[in-house]
């Protein structure tokens, strides 16, 4: 389970700004007016080799004029519960207001770990300012200024200092049963495919758009198979359904990533892939999670050609690149139509990911491929690649010693990354290269 950092606090501290610096990326739309940020914003960032999960909960909170505690309280609590650490965001500008307090009282409950974060603290009278904040009462307290980032660091040190370290113990991993999740838009029949496989009514199902609340773990024990399936509430883009509840499904959503070793991305053959599953399928990527598209309510197309099913494949695969070498299956949740082979294939991915390939073999394949295709010259010496390893980690990953590790470019990656997948099946499973210096 990924660890989560949510970003609390009343409109216009910075919340957004925090989290860009945070990701090192503009991801939420940020603005000089007041509650700007639309969509609950998530990420991943790492700091100091540890990785967590940031949420933003900017933009809950509408119109600033008639700002009810009931709402703050809401965001807060919800970030309370969804969170493992909370960063409360405030303004050293407009020093402390009611709100402030307002959310200060809800965090001073809270078991869960609280950094009062006092944010816009830019020069020496205005951290003599701050230190009015202490007054609310919490010990672990930082000033930073996250537009030019300064003060951060110390925070993040303080953040993942709170984070444990991977259990890395590989044993434990083996006995763990795979675990499947089953992600995409509201309504393309990830409740129904569940339905179908366990053969019983499990979720709510209905034709109005994400009626699945909640992520729910079904044990599946079928034909010699077990493993756990996570269906998850709908990834939506607009939270037009109630604020809390859609803020929640995005969450699980991307906990169900987190907790799942295989991500079944569940499309809508008429509607094809949307932005926001590719968002999720690039975020499921990243974190090293294998993939698996299911193409659902295929027997709704009608007039099929004999290649309809392979164009639409290219197609969807042409979206998906750079990372496209997964499997794709046409199903029908409703007539059970190729939905068990969409769990061999699940399965067949799990192992991908699971595999080791001895290292003798892998430098006899990678060092012919490297002997066939040379790497461009760099600055007037060739690319000696001496060496492959793969590393003992949890997604693939190779380590290719050679001369100048910092020099070799991408288009020569992804040719070493499609030799080892050619050689050795790795559908469905991202695949990481290091270059090391012998």
């Amino acid at each position: 389970m990924g660890f989560t950092v949510a970003i609390v606090g009343r409109p216009n501290v910075g919340k957004s700004t925090l989290f860009n610096r945070l990701l090192e990326q503009r991801k939420a739309i940020v603005d000089d007016v007041s509650g700007v940020t639309r969509d609950r914003q998530y990420g991943v960032s790492d700091w100091n080799g540890k990785n967590f999960n940031v949420i933003d909960t900017g933009g809950f909170v509408h119109g600033s004029e008639d700002l009810f505690e009931k709402e703050i309280a809401k965001q807060v609590l919800i970030a309370v519960d969804e969170a493992d650490c909370i960063l409360f965001l405030v303004d050293a500008t407009t020093g402390m207001t009611d709100l402030d307090d307002e959310m200060a009282k809800v965090l001073r409950k809270s078991t869960k770990p609280v950094f009062l974060v006092v944010n816009k603290v830019d020069n020496n009278d205005r951290m003599l300012e701050a230190t009015e904040f202490y007054s609310l009462g919490f010990d672990r307290i930082y000033f930073i200024a996250s537009a030019s980032g300064s003060g951060t660091g110390e925070l993040l040190d303080a953040v993942t200092e709170l984070i444990p370290e991977e259990k890395s113990d590989e044993t434990l991993a083996e006995t763990e049963l795979p675990k499947f999740a089953i992600i995409g838009q509201p309504n393309v029949g990830k409740s129904s495919l569940l339905n179908s496989l366990v053969g019983q009514e499990r979720t709510i199902v209905s034709d109005i758009a994400g009626t699945t609340r909640d992520t729910i773990h079904t044990h599946y024990n079928l034909f010699q198979k077990e493993f756990i399936l996570i269906d998850t509430a709908g990834i939506r883009r607009k939270a037009r359904v109630h604020e809390d509840l859609e803020f929640y499904s995005v969450i699980r959503a991307i906990k169900a990533v987190d907790e799942a070793d295989v991500c079944l991305l569940l499309l809508d053959a008429e509607k094809g892939i949307t932005a926001q599953d590719l968002t999720i399928y690039s975020l499921a990527a990243r974190k090293g999670k294998g993939l698996l598209i299911l193409v659902n309510k295929w027997d709704l197309i009608k007039d099929k050609q004999t290649n309809t099913a392979r164009d639409y494949e290219n197609e969807l695969k042409k979206r998906l690149a750079p990372f496209n070498d997964v499997p794709v299956i046409f199903i029908s949740a409703l007539e059970k139509t190729r939905i068990f082979k969409a769990m061999e294939t699940a399965i067949e991915v799990f192992e991908n990911r699971k595999k080791k390939v001895p290292t003798s073999k892998l430098n006899d394949v990678m060092l012919k491929a490297v002997a066939m295709h040379h790497a461009p010259v760099i600055r007037g010496h060739s690319l000696k690649i001496k060496f492959v390893t793969q590393l003992p980690t949890v997604v693939p990953s190779f380590a290719f010693f050679c001369n100048f590790p910092d020099d070799v470019k991408q288009p020569y990656k992804n040719y070493l990354e499609n030799q080892l997948r050619k050689n050795f099946d790795f559908s469905g499973v991202p695949v990481r290269l290091f270059f090391r210096k012998k």
